[in-house]
């Protein structure tokens, strides 16, 4: 039996280069080899890259939500929305439970919603500044510097009516229709005048309500910015996610209320426009070696800032205004009055003057603005629909901006920002401790019984209800208690207000990340923390990080199966190629294979001698091909794949995707080029089985 292995052997190499045939054969073996090897590790890598961005950004290894769900998670959104989640009422049991497995490190408590904040014009933000100014000097303060602050206050705002008389009039100079309506010159006109400022200081509230109502609205360059935000308890939460990093300001205190924004959102939706574009040009030119004179795209955006320069315009005062005349003046070699025109031609940019005009702009103009609409350390106002349909809103303070490392330019794990999670709950209309306190306490000061539902109509309407009080006609006197002093005092101390942990986790959450020290035992963890849910009977339902991550988590694995059926219609093709070219080669040998029938050999013998000359040419074409994919797998894996737009910037879970060949990769390359060439051999062998020595005496020489 050994000895006819190794004749077998010894048969199969002699005949391995004998056929041209052979080397089509081979050929195909070593390009599908070499095509799965490189195809299965890019996609293996991209998959342990993608685990990397969400489970170290935000999921965790598993999510659990309760299983009372209308929707399933999905962690990074769906096209229907946010996802339709019932609440998980007591967070600290769960975590309690759970941490229990010895595999769990710990438990995260989250919860994702979204609101719309606008973000006001850039006369809205010049206009709240002022009151707020005079709101001070009101409650007292009379010192020079805040008398300079409202002065300088008033000079921008009027600058601003002017700027906007002046728009006007070149509306209607090249405009051939009917132009500005005649209330909004009039009102413009008043706003720039010198009776209107001189006579501000006599009623500066009254002065402030008019130019809200009437000035404000002419400039339009407000925003309405989707906000997406995921409540959590912020400190736990940076010490479960070691990717985040706090890159501006600082991390909320411990146990306060607090927002954090993110870094990519920050920039991308809350930066001047002008300068968010001047950025993304850098970008393309430096990073993607991009050509302003080749790229629409680019062109559009140089062209967007020569025609949008009202938004740095508005921004400046009369002394702001002639520094920035002046400093353009000398870069430009102009001796143009107007500022508008001067910016017109100074973001007029080619890939020659770019990067000193951009240095210009940064090191100049941009001192003299406001860059972001909104700052850190400012008070930030959620407005955000409660799970009822109501709108509820929040004050918390913005205390930094985050990223999580080696995912800060990818727009979906960008486009997430943190909340703190009792601001979550006020937010999304659950009963905060802070709302029964309060609720509690308007109840003990206005006398306030709670009524059964059912007898609701009998106490309120009946006959025998006593009656508390008599009103009579008059101004209803308000409560010292609740005046506007101290409901502003109020608010302070809910934003500096420190709760304890156990206030924290132990509310309302929507859904949780669970932390393993393990990742590669996630299954069986996952089939433990199941186990653990039904014995207590938590009514929860725990899904990996992919399953949790929505259609984003599900990405690799579709390509999985793309991948695959491409191979498999490759496969399909070549067992049809290989099978029509061993009958050929088998025909060509009809023969010898006859002479070996008529000296001895039997059709088992035959059979295996083509089957086996089918396994060396696999194995050695394979092995070819598998060195080479292995090649290009390790160059690739010492350059990286660049990631060519910001989705893919997630998948690769940085700028460049750095591929890795691992062994399981060459066995499957290996088991489906066998298993091919096998099924394609096979009705050739057993056709060669059927052939006599007479045929092989009948064949011609």
């Amino acid at each position: 039996m050994i000895r006819r292995s190794i004749l077998l052997i010894q048969i199969a190499f002699r005949n391995l280069f004998s056929s041209f045939l052979n080397v089509i054969i081979g050929g195909i073996i070593l390009v599908g080899t070499m095509l799965v090897v490189i195809g299965s590790s890019l996609l293996d890598s991209m998959d342990r890259a993608m685990s990397r961005s969400i489970i170290g950004s935000v999921a965790g290894n598993i999510q659990i939500f309760s299983s009372k769900s209308k929707d399933d998670l999905a962690l990074f959104g769906n096209f229907g929305g946010e996802a339709e989640l019932a609440p998980v009422l007591n967070f600290s049991r769960v975590k309690s439970v759970l941490e229990r497995i010895p595999n769990v490190k710990t438990v995260v408590p989250m919860g994702i919603n979204s609101a719309l904040v606008t973000s006001g014009n850039t006369i809205d933000v010049a206009l709240a500044k002022l009151r707020e100014a005079i709101k001070q000097r009101s409650s007292g303060d009379r010192s020079a510097r805040l008398a300079s602050t409202i002065q300088s206050k008033k000079e921008l705002v009027r600058q601003m009516a002017r700027v906007l008389i002046a728009d006007l009039h070149n509306i209607e100079t090249i405009s051939t229709e009917s132009g500005a309506e005649p209330e909004n010159i009039q009102a413009l006109n008043r706003a720039s005048s010198d009776i209107f400022w001189d006579h501000f200081e006599q009623d500066p509230f009254d002065a402030l309500e008019f130019l809200e109502n009437r000035i404000a609205p002419l400039a339009t360059d407000a925003d309405l910015i989707y906000l997406r935000y995921i409540g959590t308890d912020l400190d736990h939460f940076q010490l479960s996610f070691d990717r985040m990093e706090i890159t501006e300001g600082s991390p909320v205190p411990k146990g306060q209320r607090g927002f954090l924004f993110s870094k990519f959102f920050y920039e991308d939706q809350l930066k001047l426009k002008t300068a968010r574009r001047l950025d993304k040009i850098q970008e393309a030119l430096d990073v993607a070696g991009k050509k302003i004179a080749k790229d629409a795209e680019l062109q559009r955006w140089v062209k967007e800032n020569q025609s949008q320069v009202q938004e740095i315009v508005l921004q400046l005062d009369s002394i702001r205004t002639q520094q920035a005349i002046e400093a353009l003046q000398q870069e430009l070699h102009s001796t143009d009055p107007r500022l508008p025109d001067l910016l017109q031609v100074f973001f007029k940019t080619d890939d020659d003057n770019f990067h000193g005009r951009l240095n210009f702009f940064y090191q100049k103009i941009a001192p003299m603005l406001e860059l972001y609409r909104i700052r850190i350390g400012d008070l930030l106002t959620i407005k955000a629909f409660t799970r009822s349909g109501y709108v509820q809103s929040v004050n918390v303070k913005v205390y930094g901006a985050f990223s999580f490392k080696g995912l800060e330019k990818s727009s979906l794990a960008g486009n997430l920002n943190l909340i703190d999670l009792m601001s979550f709950r006020d937010l999304y209309g659950y009963m905060s401790s802070d709302r029964i306190d309060e609720i509690k306490k308007m109840q003990s000061l206005m006398n306030v019984s709670t009524i059964d539902r059912g007898n609701a109509e009998s106490q309120l309407f009946g006959t025998t209800a006593e009656v508390v009080t008599q009103s009579e006609p008059g101004l209803l006197e308000e409560p010292k208690t609740f005046t506007s002093d101290s409901w502003k005092l109020r608010k302070e101390d809910l934003v500096k207000r420190v709760y304890s942990q156990s206030e924290i986790e132990g509310g309302v959450v929507l859904n949780a990340a669970v932390i393993l020290h393990d990742s590669s035992r996630i299954k069986d963890t996952l089939r433990q923390v199941n186990q653990a849910v039904e014995q207590n009977q938590l009514k929860l339902k725990a899904v990996s990080w992919q399953e949790a991550s929505g259609l984003i988590g599900q990405f690799v694995r579709f390509a999985k199966w793309v991948l695959y059926f491409a191979v498999f219609i490759v496969f399909v093709v070549a067992l049809i190629i290989i099978n029509n070219a061993m009958m050929m080669a088998t025909l060509q040998r009809i023969r010898e294979i006859g002479t070996l029938r008529a000296i001895g050999a039997q059709r088992a013998f035959v059979l295996g001698m083509v089957l086996i000359e089918t396994l060396v040419l696999g194995f050695g074409f394979g092995a070819v091909g598998a060195m080479l994919g292995s090649l290009v797998v390790k160059v690739l894996g010492s350059v990286g794949i660049p990631a060519p737009n910001e989705a893919l910037y997630f998948f690769f879970s940085g700028p460049r995707l750095y591929p890795t060949l691992e062994f399981k990769n060459l066995v499957l390359a290996f088991g489906i080029v066998l298993t091919v060439s096998l099924i394609s051999t096979l009705y050739p062998a057993l056709m060669a089985t059927r052939v006599s020595p007479l045929q092989a005496m009948q064949t011609d020489e």
